[in-house]
């Protein structure tokens, strides 16, 4: 089985949800699938991809490259003390840690950009 070069999340769907697993393509807008197993979700993920393409080029769609459209995700350590003041101030501020820092560094990036 080829696992697809696109990016894709996997996550466990709940009971609720029907159980299984979900295989999702964040660079591919609506292209998704399942399966029993891990293993079975890829396949599926595999033929829904090639679907997903299908259907763009019909529609005279721009078919975006693997990796090409950001996912949002973006993992950063700290050292200890650095975290233990950012969750204070995000506590004082009322919002989540990953609220303040979002909010740091679009402040950041403004003051930076030219004119």
């Amino acid at each position: 089985m080829k696992i697809p070069e696109y990016p894709f999340e996997i996550r466990k769907l709940t009971d609720k949800e029907g159980g299984g697993i979900l295989i999702t393509f964040p660079d591919l807008p609506g292209c998704m699938s399942d399966g029993e197993t891990i293993e079975e979700a890829i396949k599926n993920g595999v033929d829904a991809v090639q679907c997903w393409i299908v259907a763009a080029k019909r529609r005279g769609r721009k078919t975006p490259k693997p990796g090409e459209t950001p996912s949002g995700r973006f993992n950063q350590r700290f050292p200890k003390s650095l975290q233990a003041r950012l969750i204070a101030r995000a506590k004082r501020e009322g919002v989540s840690m990953n609220t303040l820092v979002t909010a740091f560094v679009a402040e950041a990036l403004a003051r930076k950009e030219p004119g």
